[in-house]
This record gives structure tokens, C-alpha cells and sequence, in this order.
């Protein structure tokens, strides 16, 4: 059987899975969406935002990039941000990175990746920032690890220089902004950091509202 007609068939049997439990399941799904989360995640193929989290459809908005980054230019992050707190209001808004990142690993390196380059360029700055702290953490495999945490990190701040977040911090209290890493050896996610409404942030990088 072709490896896409298998995808076809998981499907039905995913859709009369849900209806054996609930039959009014995807009527309900069809009314609309309330996600309380935001998850701006990696691509890689391992991470899936609702199977690693328990969730089920309707509970998650996500967006998913190379190395889960949150970049000033990136319009397709921006709309997702956008739509995300401004309309759907949420409440959360998680980036989460994970150990053994390809991405990150490429960061490190010197080698050229063509288009990705350009994209991998904000981790490899932050490799600069933080290069004694990430070379003191041993061998090549730790100091990614460590640049994925600190890089995570990073994506947090570049959230709060964001006018949808600032605005909604100052209107309505939210969202929280949180830092976690995902385990791909052990299926575990961490909780890094925590960010809560109204942190202060370099006055260089505020909006007046």
C-alpha cells in the first residue's frame, strides 16, 4: 500500500473513533474554535503539539517554524500571533523548543544551507550573546541543548517587543507567556520560563498605546 493511502485510512478510522465516543463530535468542532493555548513550536516531525500535550482538536492554535522562532520580519508568524490574541483571545501562549533541534544544530555549524541560512541567523546571534556561558557546558550535544533553552528564551523576549502583545498585556492582563523544551529521547515536556503580563521590558522596545 502507498505510505499516503495509509494516511487516508488512519483518518476513517480516526473519525469513527471520535464518533463512537461523542457523535456530535465534529458538529461541535464545526461551530467554531475557543483554544485557550498558542503554541508556536518546531517543525520537525517528532513534536505534534496536541499528541504530546494530551489535547484534543479545537484546544490548541498553533504555528510551527525551523527551530520554533518568533522573527520581527516573519508575516505568516505575525497573522498567526495576531488572529490568536486579538480575536481568539488567548490566554497562554507556549513556545516550545526541543533537545537534539536540527535547526539549532545547523546554528552552531559552519555550513551553508542555502535559504536557511538567513532564517538560522537569530540563533547563532544568540549563540554570540551567550557564547562563554554555552561553551562552558561541555561537548557539542550539550551546548545545543543549551542553545535550544536559550533560544527559547530569546523567542519569549521577541514576543514581549510585539505590539499585539504589549497592547493586550495593557488592555486586558494576558496572555502568559511560557518557555518549554520537549524531550524527543524520553516524550517529557519541561517548563523553562514563565512570563507573566506587565514584565518589564527595555523602554527602547515599548509602544505607546
Amino acid at each position: 500500500m502507498d505510505s499516503y493511502k495509509r494516511l487516508l485510512l488512519a483518518n476513517k478510522a480516526w473519525v469513527q473513533e471520535k464518533m463512537n465516543r461523542a457523535p456530535s463530535f465534529f458538529t461541535d468542532l464545526a461551530r467554531g474554535q475557543t483554544p485557550e493555548f498558542l503554541w508556536i513550536g518546531c517543525s520537525d516531525s517528532r513534536v505534534p503539539a496536541e499528541e504530546v500535550t494530551g489535547t484534543q482538536p479545537g484546544e490548541i492554535f498553533s504555528h510551527r517554524n525551523i527551530a520554533n522562532l518568533v522573527n520581527h520580519t516573519d508575516v505568516n508568524l505575525h497573522s498567526v500571533l495576531s488572529y490568536a490574541v486579538e480575536y481568539l483571545k488567548v490566554k497562554h501562549i507556549i513556545v516550545c523548543g526541543h533537545y537534539g533541534c536540527g535547526g539549532v544544530k545547523a546554528a552552531l555549524s559552519r555550513q551553508r544551507f542555502g535559504v536557511l541560512d538567513d532564517w538560522l541567523r537569530q540563533i547563532k546571534d544568540t549563540y554570540y550573546a551567550h557564547e562563554d556561558e554555552i561553551r562552558d557546558v561541555g561537548g557539542l550535544d550539550a551546548q545545543a541543548d543549551r542553545l535550544v533553552e536559550l533560544n527559547i528564551h530569546e523567542q519569549l523576549r521577541n514576543l514581549m517587543k510585539t505590539k499585539i502583545i504589549q497592547k493586550a498585556w495593557l488592555d486586558e492582563r494576558r496572555p502568559v507567556l511560557h518557555g518549554w523544551v520537549y524531550g524527543v529521547s524520553d516524550g517529557l515536556l519541561k517548563s523553562l520560563y514563565k512570563i507573566d503580563p506587565g514584565t518589564p521590558i527595555h523602554e527602547i522596545y515599548q509602544y505607546d498605546f
